[in-house]
């Protein structure tokens, strides 16, 4: 689990690098410009991090069914081979997308300006300023990677219906807790990236607008990567004893 975290650390500080330096400075030197090279750095860097995250978050929901279904099993299924090759595995998967949604987008000719409504560059607001019939050639590769996003949510939901399964199944009440302790992190890191990503791409365009897609932007690409490290080191005692020094009653020592 602790090495799958530390993947999952360097993804979250990843995708926070590539965002927020460059749109604090271009707030505090008001120089709302990027290069093509850097816009396409961006588009990348981005396009690979988000699905590896995904993928890794996917192999944990695996990580947590063995613990909990097949605990004597762990270090057969989930030998330190088998851990560096499936975290391997997402991030080759996740530069492999990256690498196809890059050259294909910025293979596009564009006509509609060079203005991004978005404080970084990404994939569909590089779509709208494209003018040729090409584009669909991304969409259908979006497609692609919306269907294996899918194929994953599945496993992820399967998993985690066993895991219930089990833990209710379990006499013990320390070890239903237990249990629970082990797999909510992982779940809330989830909800949270999964909730954010919906509604930023499939939010009603009726409601859409600059001001909130902004927003929006901000909660899906900034927001869970930095409540990631604070949602897991809620395990940790002493962080758990220093914020309930900070906040009062909302945390009891166990």
């Amino acid at each position: 689990m602790y090495f799958f975290l530390l993947n999952l650390s360097i993804l979250d500080l990843g995708l926070i690098s590539i965002t927020v330096p460059k749109a604090m400075d271009s707030s505090l030197t008001g120089i709302r410009e990027i290069s093509y090279a850097g816009c396409a750095a961006q588009v990348l860097l981005f396009a690979f991090f988000i699905p590896a995250e995904y993928f890794l978050l996917t192999i944990m929901a695996y990580d947590c069914y063995i613990a909990i279904c097949r605990p004597l099993h762990y270090g057969t299924l989930l030998g330190s081979r088998a851990c560096a090759h499936m975290a391997a595995a997402a991030w080759a998967c996740g530069f492999l997308s990256a690498l196809l949604h890059t050259a294909n987008t910025f293979s596009l000719p564009l006509c509609q300006g060079n203005a991004v409504h978005q404080f970084f560059c990404e994939i569909p607001q590089i779509l709208k300023l494209s003018c040729s019939t090409a584009y669909l050639r991304e969409v259908w590769l979006i497609v692609v990677s919306v269907c294996v996003f899918f194929v994953c949510f599945v496993f992820i939901v399967v998993s985690y219906v066993q895991i219930f399964r089990a833990v209710l199944r379990m006499p013990s009440q320390q070890g239903r807790h237990k249990a629970f302790a082990t797999c909510l992190p992982h779940l809330a890191v989830l909800s949270l990236s999964l909730s954010t990503g919906f509604f930023a791409y499939l939010k009603p365009p009726s409601i859409s607008s600059p001001p909130l897609d902004l927003v929006v932007s901000v909660l899906y690409s900034v927001v869970p990567p930095a409540m990631n490290p604070l949602i897991y080191g809620l395990r940790n005692q002493e962080l758990k004893a220093a914020l309930s020094k900070l906040l009062p009653g909302c945390f009891q020592k166990q």
